[in-house]
């Protein structure tokens, strides 16, 4: 291990889903002190016909790993992330060779990582949603207007989420939404910093609808009536 954490071996990975090695690769990354073993639960509740990893971070933190070293929460080490990108990098060109589309879905730590991978390959990914997180910026990764252009994404936050500064909540929804270019499909729920059942929800038609064509851009939803 270097010293800001990133290693040498291949990932931990926990499979679920499709066995074919031509099926769409949704990639879950979990928070910040959790673990593969946590995140792979989600799987059961996404669309059939996909394969699912849900990959283990390589640091250690607590009970659990995280994607980089911090230098305030939601704040990466630059040379950590860039470390941490790298090595995940190799993992996936190994598994998902060209051709393969390969969607994203982070989690608070896992979004921040999700959103270095998507903001510094645009052309790698089909997709990424970042959820209850923010993009990690200041930390050497591109987030100039437009850099996202065309790439579908979901972003998900909680009105009181407290663990992430509302000034990056607020920053991360105010580029995907208007500066990015992505197409955005963007919610904001009551409650704080957790899955919600309306959320995953969310995330189980933004996956499905990837293969059946693009939604408006910019599908920006408050809180769900009642």
């Amino acid at each position: 291990m270097t010293d800001t954490g990133a290693v040498q071996v291949p990932p931990v990975v926990a499979p679920a889903g499709s066995t074919d090695p031509a099926a769409p690769l949704v990639v879950l990354l979990h928070g910040r002190g959790s673990s593969e073993a946590d995140i792979i639960g989600l799987a059961r509740h996404l669309p059939t016909g996909a394969a699912y990893a849900a990959v283990r971070a390589p640091i250690p933190s607590g009970a659990g790993f995280a994607w980089f070293a911090n230098r305030g929460i939601g704040r990466p080490v630059e040379e950590s992330l860039t470390q941490t990108m790298s090595w995940f990098g190799a993992w996936l060109d190994g598994v998902a060779p060209p051709g393969r589309p390969v969607v994203l879905v982070g989690f608070s730590g896992g979004a921040a990582f999700a959103g270095g991978l998507v903001l510094s390959r645009p052309d790698r990914f089909a997709g990424a949603a970042i959820l209850y997180g923010t993009l990690p910026f200041d930390a050497g990764v591109p987030v100039t207007p437009a850099r996202l252009a065309g790439v579908p994404v979901l972003v998900a936050q909680g009105d009181t989420d407290t663990v992430i500064p509302r000034e990056l909540l607020d920053r991360t929804w105010t580029y995907l939404v208007e500066e990015s270019g992505a197409r955005t499909v963007a919610r904001r729920d009551p409650g704080g910093h957790g899955l919600t059942v309306e959320t995953v929800a969310e995330l189980h038609r933004w996956l499905s609808e990837l293969s059946a064509g693009p939604r408006p851009a910019d599908d920006v939803a408050g809180p769900p009536r009642s």
